[in-house]
């Protein structure tokens, strides 16, 4: 049994948030400064440019990337054979929450009551954390915060098992044309598909955080990408919702077994800077 302190815990979320909020992934950085220059649509291509300019600016000034800074959503692949000392697990993720928030200047957005009194909780906590058991002796973190532009126009939809790939398809893209430009567009869309209700959600989320260049293991899925960011694409509602080609950067999907009675499909929707930064222990 490996063991691994819960101060050390706190200190590398706090570090993965400041970097995820701080810095764009390296592939999706790209993705966009490919498409300032292939964007046929010249207000498009300006607008992608300006993208291009900010997301140098944060660089440059150690600011973060958007001023919605997120809901501070972790994923946590816990090892069976590690064992946390010296704290509460889930303390010492909110800590390192607390802490990337208020000492990294970013905006706190959560509320600590959803519904009646909405009153900010004034640190970005409490963070919602998925764990999941793994093999091993190790601790690994992806931090994901998660701006609600984008949060807000996600989807899911219980389908009966005679839906066809053409039926998925379409709620998929009818979700992105019903969003337009609310999500700070280019997007990048993530899709779960089977499991259960739940799970199908879980998924979509996690697919944002897979790498861009991300192709899926079966062909038929990986197909599936490649079409929808084709058909998005085509509906004409560009960078930041003012028209042009590039309204998805990326599509990525993720697939598990299901029950014979159903099929859920479920849309997370990422803005232009869907952010997440890894780290392990």
């Amino acid at each position: 049994m490996r063991e691994i302190k819960a101060s050390d815990v706190t200190s590398l979320v706090k570090r993965l948030f400041i970097e995820a909020n701080y810095t764009l992934p390296r592939e999706l950085a790209g993705l966009i400064a490919d498409a300032s220059r292939t964007e046929p649509d010249p207000l498009g291509r300006e607008i992608l440019c300006r993208l291009c300019e900010n997301i140098e600016a944060a660089k440059t000034y150690n600011v973060p990337i958007c001023q919605d800074t997120g809901l501070a959503v972790v994923f946590v692949e816990l090892g069976q054979n590690v064992h946390i000392v010296g704290g509460d697990f889930e303390e010492a993720i909110n800590a390192g929450v607390r802490a990337a928030y208020l000492d990294g200047y970013m905006r706190c957005s959560v509320v600590g009551d959803p519904l009646f009194s909405r009153k900010n909780t004034g640190d970005n906590t409490p963070a919602v954390i998925h764990v999941k058991i793994v093999p091993g002796d190790r601790l690994r973190i992806t931090a994901a915060p998660k701006g609600f532009g984008s949060e807000n126009k996600s989807a899911i939809r219980m389908f009966t098992p005679a839906a066809s790939p053409r039926d998925v398809s379409d709620f998929v893209v009818d979700t992105v044309l019903r969003a337009g430009g609310d999500p700070c567009p280019p997007v990048v869309v993530g899709v779960g598909i089977g499991g259960t209700f739940e799970s199908a959600a879980l998924d979509a989320k996690r697919a944002l955080t897979l790498p861009t260049t991300y192709r899926n293991p079966d062909e038929r899925y990986a197909e599936l990408e490649d079409e929808l960011l084709d058909r998005i694409n085509a509906t004409g509602i560009g960078p930041q919702g003012f028209g042009g080609r590039t309204t998805a950067l990326a599509v990525n999907i993720i697939a598990r077994p299901t029950h014979i009675a159903g099929l859920p499909v479920a849309v997370n929707v990422g803005c232009h800077v869907t952010r997440h930064a890894e780290g392990e222990l």
